[in-house]
């Protein structure tokens, strides 16, 4: 299919793609602010815009909106946080009926990564020491990272509100590669990091006196029934880093609907995924064609079902 389908209107369609990624994406703009984009397919040849599909990005609570059909699918970093909302659990009060039209390849984990000369071995060392910490995290208070950390240091008997009272500290940041983040590993002035996105942060700890702390297996046990799975950091594209080290998987962004999504729009949707798999923005060195985006891997992890109408097309080009 042609990069730009033929007429004027989908030139003034790329138009504005290209003028709200340039809004969006303003370094300026703190995370939670106008950084979003939904785009909306439908007729505006009468009086009032009649849409047709909405997809867009957003939080992970956004699931609600898609589960009652004010927005057509969504996209959620990671997969994780799409199976809280199917099962009810963690930051969901009740099962959303939600189904994975696709799961774009991403692999990455999230990682404690704690200065290793304060010698604590696990988050029960530094609750039993109630050791002051100063803490590098995501500033974006609907980021899934925050879910996992309330969630993580919970089942420790202890929470970021707690660690401030013993004098610790929060340092915000927007993207994981934060220029103040790694000032602050470089001068020593943060204690431990909570985060994903290691690709561009881990080497430059570990090489500042950082090591990853380890999550015993209550802990993993305790996280995998809200969803999240465990996931090695000698694993493929991790392998320089500390062998048989067990972190959190947050892998795969899931684009999901509503289960109730009609099976030929469902179909469609995948369909485009197929005509234009040539000009999407795979992560390199993960991605390994268009059927990965419709079946379990370890880029992929799938534990909500597909959509019929997914399935079906998934099927119809051999891909299941």
């Amino acid at each position: 299919m042609a990069y730009l389908p033929n007429g004027a209107n989908f030139k003034r369609g790329k138009i504005l793609w290209e003028l709200g990624l340039h809004i969006a994406g303003n370094p300026d703009t703190p995370y939670g602010g106008n950084r979003d984009m939904m785009v909306v397919v439908g007729t505006g040849s009468g009086e009032v815009f009649k849409p047709w599909l909405k997809l867009s990005t957003g939080s992970a609570i956004l699931a609600h909106a898609v589960a009652r059909g004010e927005v057509t699918a969504a996209f959620v970093n990671p997969s994780a946080m799409l199976t809280q909302a199917y099962r009810g659990v963690g930051l969901f009060h009740q099962p959303l009926d939600l189904r994975i039209i696709a799961n774009y390849p991403s692999m990455d984990r999230f990682v404690i990564g704690l200065k290793k000369s304060l010698g604590f071995t696990s988050l029960h060392d530094v609750k039993k020491a109630r050791y002051p910490l100063k803490i590098s995290l995501r500033e974006d208070p609907t980021h899934s990272t925050l879910v996992l950390i309330d969630q993580m240091l919970a089942h420790h008997g202890m929470s970021l509100a707690e660690i401030k009272s013993w004098g610790g500290s929060v340092h915000p940041i927007g993207g994981p590669g934060d220029k103040r983040r790694i000032a602050g590993i470089r001068e020593g002035s943060l204690d431990m990091i909570l985060d994903e996105g290691i690709s561009v942060w881990i080497d430059e700890a570990l090489a500042n006196g950082f090591v990853p702390l380890d999550l015993d297996g209550a802990a993993i046990a305790h996280l995998a029934a809200l969803g999240w799975r465990s996931g090695m950091l000698d694993h493929g594209r991790f392998g320089h880093l500390p062998a048989g080290h067990n972190c959190i998987d947050f892998s795969g962004w899931p684009l999901y609907c509503s289960a109730s999504l009609p099976d030929a729009t469902a179909h469609e949707i995948c369909a485009a995924f197929g005509a234009r798999h040539d000009e999407m923005p795979w992560e390199a060195g993960t991605h390994e064609g268009i059927g990965q985006i419709g079946v379990e891997t370890d880029a992929t992890p799938m534990d909500v079902p597909l959509h019929a109408g997914a399935e079906r097309w998934y099927r119809e080009q051999g891909h299941l």
